[in-house]
């Protein structure tokens, strides 16, 4: 059979069972591409053919014929992507050479009986031959998968035109087989779209109970604070971190050698003092004029003693006790021990477990308009399933740094239930409720006022 010879009828159905077979045998959308552009030589005889891929939104060319891959950008390639994008705008849609045939039926198209553009007519004639087959593959819903273009030397015979369908449909089911699946999106008609929106729009209307999440936990409303009474060192912390104490109980007690060291010089100053007194008032009796020597160390001898006293009174406050009972609050004694600390300075806290309260830290940029009587529930992180219903009780208008640096708000609320879990220490997360407010303004509450902070409207 020489190059221009075509293929006989009989032997038409035995070569497109096989080219239908390698169709189906494509393990990928490159290897079906391939064969598309190459197997059916024998059937025509082609002098060279080409497959667009125009499922994207550029025309891709998927093969030519004896190129694998054609992936260099040559000048033959580009015009390829332009030339597949006019057939398949102009000549394939809407300029129909035969209006009695389907849109995806293969045609012949003949450069002489065509209006070609400039850039179109001048690569044909360099590349081209005279006739084209195209051949448009698409989906079971009319989508463009692609375009085989076989570029020819005559038309194709009658008998293989109507057998060529049947064998394009067989590529696009392989095509679209191996193909990776899209979702694809359809916009709704006008009249659902206006439902949808009047819907969105009234559900902006609904009324909901505004609310803010914060960090919290669990502190005594009846607490005593336990500071240092001097300036000094801990010697001693003498009740362990959450220890139950009763009034009077030792807590700490500070170090005492220079306390010490002090009182026992003013002991001797004072024992120098009397003896100095004692001699002066012998000599009184028998010089009127050492009644003014007396007179200054009766003064020097009382400045000694109430040096002494004071001393003394500050040995006692050494030795710190509970003022009330509760739970002794601090976190190590390693950290205290040994440690110096000023008048005043806070030591540990005396808690009552009895009472307990939620303290809360409000960041800024969550805070909502809070009353006191507003609602809270309190999720504690070692019992997330039984929520602690509480009442604002107590705000700080003062926005102060909490433990992380953050700018909130100090709120405490108190504990409405008896909650056995609802001991001191523990942590979680608040819920507050405002009042009420439309669903668009909660939803956009935190925008709006971003907006704001930007553009200072």
């Amino acid at each position: 059979m020489s190059a221009h010879e075509q293929p006989s009828p009989a032997s038409l159905a035995p070569l497109l069972t096989a080219l239908r077979d390698r169709a189906m045998a494509a393990e990928s959308s490159a290897a079906l591409a391939f064969s598309i552009a190459n197997d059916p030589y024998p059937l025509l005889r082609f002098r060279q053919a080409v497959v667009l891929n125009t499922s994207g939104r550029d025309i891709q060319v998927a093969c030519v014929s004896g190129l694998a891959t054609p992936r260099e950008q040559t000048p033959y390639l580009q015009w390829l992507k332009r030339a597949g994008r006019w057939l398949e705008t102009q000549q394939l849609d809407s300029q129909q050479p035969d209006p009695q045939l389907p849109r995806s039926a293969p045609r012949v198209l003949s450069r002489e009986q065509l209006e070609l553009p400039d850039d179109i007519a001048d690569g044909w004639a360099q590349w081209w031959p005279s006739v084209l087959w195209c051949v448009p593959l698409h989906a079971r819903d009319g989508q463009r998968l692609g375009l085989a273009i076989f570029l020819l030397d005559q038309a194709p015979p009658q008998a293989l035109r109507e057998q060529m369908p049947g064998l394009a449909n067989c590529w696009a089911f392989c095509w679209q087989a191996l193909e990776p699946q899209r979702k694809k999106w359809r916009i709704p008609g006008n009249r659902i779209a206006w439902l949808i929106l009047i819907a969105v729009v009234a559900a902006m209307f609904i009324p909901v109970r505004q609310s803010a999440l914060a960090p919290a936990q669990i502190i005594s409303h009846e607490s005593r604070l336990v500071t240092s009474p001097l300036d000094g060192v801990v010697a001693e912390m003498l009740v362990a971190p959450n220890q139950t104490v009763s009034a009077g109980t030792p807590l700490f007690r500070l170090d005492t050698t220079s306390l010490e060291s002090r009182s026992e010089v003013l002991r001797q100053q004072l024992a120098v003092a009397d003896a100095e007194l004692s001699a002066a008032s012998s000599l009184a009796f028998d010089d009127a004029s050492s009644l003014a020597e007396l007179t200054r160390l009766r003064g020097q001898r009382g400045q000694r003693q109430a040096e002494l006293e004071a001393v003394e009174a500050e040995l006692a406050r050494t030795l710190v006790r509970a003022p009330v009972a509760g739970v002794a609050i601090y976190r190590d004694e390693d950290d205290w021990q040994g440690r110096p600390v000023t008048t005043g300075e806070r030591i540990l806290q005396l808690a009552d477990p009895g009472q307990p309260e939620i303290e809360v830290q409000l960041a800024v940029a969550d805070a909502i308009a809070l009353e006191p009587g507003g609602e809270v529930t309190l999720f504690l992180t070692a019992y997330p399933l039984e929520p602690i219903k509480g009442v604002i009780t107590e705000t700080n208008y003062q926005a102060r740094p909490d433990d992380n640096g953050v700018s909130a708000y100090r709120l405490v609320a108190s504990v409405e239930d008896d909650a056995a879990h609802a001991r001191l220490g523990l942590y979680g997360t608040a819920r507050l409720y405002g009042e009420q407010v439309s669903l668009g303004y909660y939803l956009m509450r935190r925008p709006i006022s971003a907006i704001r902070a930007w553009t200072g409207w």
